[in-house]
């Protein structure tokens, strides 16, 4: 795809439906008594893996536009698969359903594409196996997993990595083990399974780093709309705070402050940001307001990596049009996403002329300087596709993104919400 850069940014737009509340609202629905209606659904295909996962698990699910109704079965109601369970991209999908199927009444396996297959899966599979979980990755740490069900206890387990991944997976399982399970943070990472298992009539107490999981017999079924997703308003934000004489407004994006953190650091950084029609049902959410701003460099590190990990590919590019050094630490989550981050990060800025240096945990960066367009290589991953984009449209020059089509992982519309709001 070619990009050249653009005068501005002008109008009112909504952003892709939250990801990762979407994985969750199908996976709670499949186990609750009852039917549940998932409004603003995410049809991104990592979603569309979850929902595929859980009709090969006998749950029924009809897909209507954005609603996603779904007749619930009950704790104990999946059945077994015919086949093998493929989450294809989706990271979220396959360690949940490490947590959900450790303790079902049937065994399965887990298997996703090439990406997932590089990704690693010890830090679930572990903590379930002292749960009593009988699960077995390939070579130990990867998939395809399987997964022979069995009766679980609760544990109480630190933490060795903040991951919302991770927490929610011991969650799930904890729904099903006898005793209470007790998770306990190093970093509090972001919290939709807690607020949406009590949500669902679950019983989960969080006392700060501390989350305890009582299991309850039912949980019911529930209506919920899904708000915009941060994590892809975090490319339009940075957009209109780079690029001239922009001024947009991103209505119903979620704004858990579990996940606000791309907003404090801008906002750190000199970004003119302001929330209005502020609500809060199960999720809070709002509209933000953005405008073109002369950012400077700042130290991003610490319990703010949890609340903008998935964010700091954005974040990245902001730093490379802002005035000075702006310093990420304590990020080494980032190589195990998608790609590695940092290492992809590094590589496409420097095409673009950016002086950035990576570090064992994270990325320095020199911003301020002239950054021309370039031939930028997405990485097979949605985010620095997006990412790489936003650059183009800020830089002198035209720019060329190799396989774009990796944004419909997580945002498939991408590049219509841009167009609506593109000033030549």
């Amino acid at each position: 795809m070619e990009i050249n850069p653009i005068k501005s940014l002008k109008g009112t737009i909504t952003v892709a439906p939250d990801k990762s509340i979407s994985h969750r609202a199908v996976m709670l629905a499949s186990i609750a008594n009852g039917k549940s209606l998932v409004s603003n659904f995410l049809m991104g295909e990592d979603c569309l893996a979850t929902i595929d996962c859980f009709r090969k698990l006998k749950v029924p699910i009809e897909v209507k536009e954005k609603k996603v109704y779904v007749n619930g079965k009950g704790k104990y109601g999946l059945r077994p698969p015919e086949q093998l369970l493929y989450t294809g991209n989706s990271g979220t999908t396959t360690r949940l359903l490490c947590g959900l199927l450790a303790p079902q009444r049937f065994s399965t396996t887990l298997d996703g594409d090439a990406s997932i297959r590089k990704r690693p899966m010890k830090r679930i599979i572990e903590p379930l196996i002292k749960m009593g979980a009988k699960i077995y990755g390939t070579n130990g740490d990867y998939t395809p997993i399987m997964i022979e069900g069995t009766e679980l206890k609760g544990i109480e387990y630190n933490m060795p990595v903040a991951s919302a991944q991770l927490k929610s997976s011991l969650i799930l399982a904890g729904l099903y083990a006898q005793g209470e399970t007790t998770i306990i943070e190093q970093n509090i990472s972001r919290n939709h399974t807690e607020i949406m298992v009590n949500g669902f009539g679950g019983d989960i107490i969080v006392d700060n780093n501390k989350i305890t999981v009582n299991p309850v017999d039912k949980l019911f079924g529930q209506e919920i709309e899904i708000p915009g997703d941060i994590s892809s308003a975090a490319f339009f934000i940075v957009a209109a705070l780079i690029i001239p004489n922009s001024e947009i407004r991103i209505k119903n994006v979620g704004l858990n402050e579990t996940r606000t953190g791309i907003i404090d650091v801008l906002r750190a950084m000199g970004a003119f940001i302001a929330i209005e029609n502020y609500r809060d049902s199960m999720e809070p959410s709002g509209d933000l307001i953005v405008k073109t701003s002369s950012l400077h460099g700042v130290e991003i590190g610490g319990g703010l990596i949890p609340r903008l990990i998935d964010e700091l590919p954005a974040l990245t590019v902001a730093a490379a049009f802002a005035e000075g050094k702006t310093i990420i630490k304590d990020a080494e989550e980032l190589k195990v996403k998608e790609s590695n981050r940092i290492d992809a990060m590094e590589t496409e800025l420097k095409k673009a002329g950016v002086e950035i240096r990576s570090t064992l945990d994270g990325l320095v960066i020199k911003g301020g300087k002239m950054v021309h367009g370039a031939e930028f290589e997405s990485w097979n991953d949605h985010r620095i596709a997006m990412s790489m984009s936003v650059l183009a449209l800020a830089a002198e020059g035209t720019s060329k993104i190799k396989n774009p089509q990796c944004i419909n992982v997580s945002y498939p519309n991408f590049f219509d919400t841009l167009h609506s709001i593109i000033q030549k």
